[in-house]
């Protein structure tokens, strides 16, 4: 069964979201996602300041398997990306949560998270 953390938001997209304490907004792929990908070997980053809109492309996920696009589920701009992942793509799987991130945003209205689901949620939803 796949680590679903409470405190997170999910995507129907297997994207999670994080609110930092700085106010900043976090997103990876979940433990589900990954396991489905398989072996991580590539993530395309976007670069710091690109700006994206609801439901954007703003990452890729490339496994063994397949090449996997990465939503954004709100409209912000990119702040910091996992460099790690540049030469360490496996983080992905191995820690899908915490040394696995993205990449972290300014979101520019908090409302649009209104729309994600909850762990409990997720968990239903990918049980389906």
């Amino acid at each position: 069964m796949s680590e679903v953390p409470e405190g997170l938001y999910y995507t129907e997209e297997h994207e999670w979201v994080r609110i930092e304490d700085d106010g900043s907004i976090t997103v990876g792929i979940t433990d589900h996602a990954q396991n489905a990908l398989t072996d991580i070997v590539y993530v395309e980053l976007p670069e710091n300041d690109e700006h994206f809109g609801n439901h954007d492309e703003f990452a890729i996920v490339e496994s063994v398997k397949s090449a996997s696009p990465i939503f954004v589920p709100f409209s912000g701009t990119i702040i910091s990306t996992n460099l790690e992942l540049e030469d360490a793509p496996e983080l992905v799987n191995q820690s899908p949560y915490k040394d696995g991130w993205i990449a972290k945003f300014s979101i520019e209205n908090i409302d649009d998270l209104k729309s994600l689901m909850s762990a409990e949620d997720y968990k239903n939803h990918i049980n389906e």
